[in-house]
């Protein structure tokens, strides 16, 4: 019987805690372990217990492992009927209050890691692309129009090529550095640049024509709620293009670049997208340095 099973696993206060955290973000055995303040054996042996049984799952990227709850079947049912009383209950609500302030914390270090970065920007984008000449390919998907954005814009590379097809560009990133840097290199005229999360965009409701992720989503907590917010700001029959690197095994981009995902399937980037309100238009597979693949994605919001 599955109601035995579920409420054996249910019936422990650490795999509540775990289970109340990963319902709502998906977090590395590390990150648990660390707001949990528990060892990596104890957490481990809740983590098999709960995905056993199905209440979470779990994916491989590289030599990390990514947990969440399970989006369908009876166990992701269960946990759709105990939401209300894991998240209203008020010491489960301080391990909450916790993972807020690590995702807080973290977005600061990662600002602060591109802000590091942002002199020889540049270059690592080169070692990873080589002579692949990636703002040229999105600026021809690009239709003219009034506005379009730059969603990760960091040091301006894209932006004049993106200015060839629109009236107005904006650009949006989270590191001060970077936009610094944009400023230097760019003739401003009809170009505005905003500091922000992606997760979080300084952008009204139906702002922009066209919006470009370029080589940013790998970065991100969330990549899904990142299309997300792209889908706020775009409007109806708008266009947002994804650029990222395709679904690989090499971790140095992690090690040295800070990649928090090593790549993306096709079928994830579509899903997000669809779920989204976007339509994929056209796909388009290019070769990086190291045996990488980049893949671009031009898609179009339901009107």
């Amino acid at each position: 019987m599955h109601a035995i099973v579920y409420f054996k696993a249910l019936a422990d206060a650490t795999r509540l805690r775990i289970l109340n955290l990963l319902m709502r973000r998906e977090l590395n055995v590390n990150e648990i372990v660390t707001l949990l303040g528990m060892s990596q054996s104890r957490i481990s042996r809740h983590l098999k217990i709960l995905t056993d049984c199905g209440l979470l799952k779990y994916r491989r990227d590289g030599l990390w492992s990514f947990y969440s709850s399970g989006k369908d079947g009876p166990g992701a049912e269960l946990l759709s009927i105990l939401s209300d009383y894991l998240f209203s209950d008020t010491e489960l609500s301080a391990d909450y209050e916790r993972l807020s302030s690590v995702i807080e914390e973290g977005y600061r270090q990662k600002a602060g890691f591109f802000d590091s970065l942002a002199p020889e920007w540049d270059e690592i984008k080169y070692a990873i692309l080589g002579d692949f000449n990636v703002s040229g390919a999105i600026a021809e998907r690009i239709r003219r129009c009034d506005v379009a954005a730059d969603l990760g814009c960091g040091t301006g590379e894209l932006l004049p090529y993106i200015k060839q097809k629109a009236k107005k560009v904006i650009g949006v990133d989270k590191s001060p550095k970077m936009l610094e840097l944009a400023q230097r290199r760019l003739n401003l005229n009809g170009i505005e640049l905003r500091i922000g999360e992606l997760e979080h965009l300084p952008m009204r409701d139906n702002e922009t024509d066209a919006a470009v992720i370029n080589m940013v989503l790998h970065y991100l907590l969330s990549p899904d709620a990142a299309i997300l917010e792209a889908a706020r700001v775009v409007k109806s029959g708008g266009s947002l293009v994804i650029v990222d690197l395709d679904k690989h095994q090499n971790e140095q981009m992690r090690e040295k670049y800070g990649h928090r995902w090593l790549g993306f399937k096709r079928k994830n980037i579509e899903h997000w997208l669809s779920e989204a309100g976007f339509m994929l238009a056209e796909f388009a597979q290019f070769d990086a340095l190291n045996d990488l693949k980049i893949d671009l994605y031009m898609s179009e919001k339901r009107k």
